[in-house]
């Protein structure tokens, strides 16, 4: 975590050539900000984009990190480096999650009922066209694997939209740069025995047009590989080269 002054709320927003939507996030992210009457911040933390994501951003007036090594683990770890938030948010800069309905996120950590919660697109609902069936489908199978396998009752550990307090960052022995970083972030908590929350959300289409990052086949053979390496710690112990 970042030193300085100790703000409510860090707000991290991950992204990649989202120029048409993070300006939609930013103002959902705001709105809530602005409605809690929160002392916050926003990190955008721009993965190296080719369009105006950066500056598109700043004219919205929160802090832009510039993080050239690519991949999703990578970019949130920076942000959490740079926190300040006694709360951390972190949600995908394309707009298909509601930013501005967080009470269920910010309020169970911050009266300390739990110590990280995690969307859950499974119970929550999905506009249509939001998530095509393969996604689904791959999202559901692993994350079947990955709770017998870290002794942990996430129903979905691929949700782009979760929280935990800082105390809780602090205890996280996070390594991994791409999008297995949802899938350790999950073990690394259930392994450091915190307390973890789920709620639904909404999953949204984008707001405008994009391409998606997520590459299903070699993103789920990431993630897979994370969950039955035999180096990885479960929930009970052992040992991770």
């Amino acid at each position: 975590m970042a030193a300085g002054e100790k703000l409510d709320l860090t707000v991290i927003l991950p992204c990649l050539n989202e120029e048409r939507n993070i300006g939609y996030c930013i103002k959902e992210a705001e709105a809530f900000i602005k409605r809690r009457k929160l002392n916050a911040e926003i990190l955008v933390v721009d993965n190296g984009s080719s369009d105006r994501t950066a500056e598109t951003a700043r004219r919205y007036g929160v802090t832009v990190i510039h993080e050239a090594r690519r991949g999703y683990g990578r970019a949130i770890r920076t942000g959490l480096e740079h926190s300040r938030g006694g709360v951390i948010v972190i949600a995908d800069g394309d707009s298909t999650y509601d930013l501005y309905r967080l009470d269920r996120f910010y309020y169970p950590l911050r009266c300390g009922y739990a110590d990280v919660v995690i969307g859950d697109r499974f119970s929550g609902r999905r506009i249509k066209g939001a998530m095509p069936v393969l996604h689904r489908a791959g999202a559901a199978v692993l994350s079947g694997l990955a709770r017998a396998r870290f002794g942990t009752g996430v129903r979905d550990f691929h949700c782009g939209l979760r929280a935990l307090t800082s105390e809780a960052a602090e205890r996280l022995t996070l390594h991994t740069d791409g999008m297995e970083f949802a899938t350790e972030m999950i073990a690394e908590a259930a392994k450091n025995g915190l307390r973890i929350a789920q709620t639904p959300v909404t999953l949204r289409r984008a707001r405008y047009g994009r391409v998606s990052k997520l590459r299903t086949f070699s993103d789920g053979t990431r993630h897979l590989k994370y969950i039955i390496s035999p180096a990885i710690t479960g929930k009970n112990g052992g040992k991770r080269s």
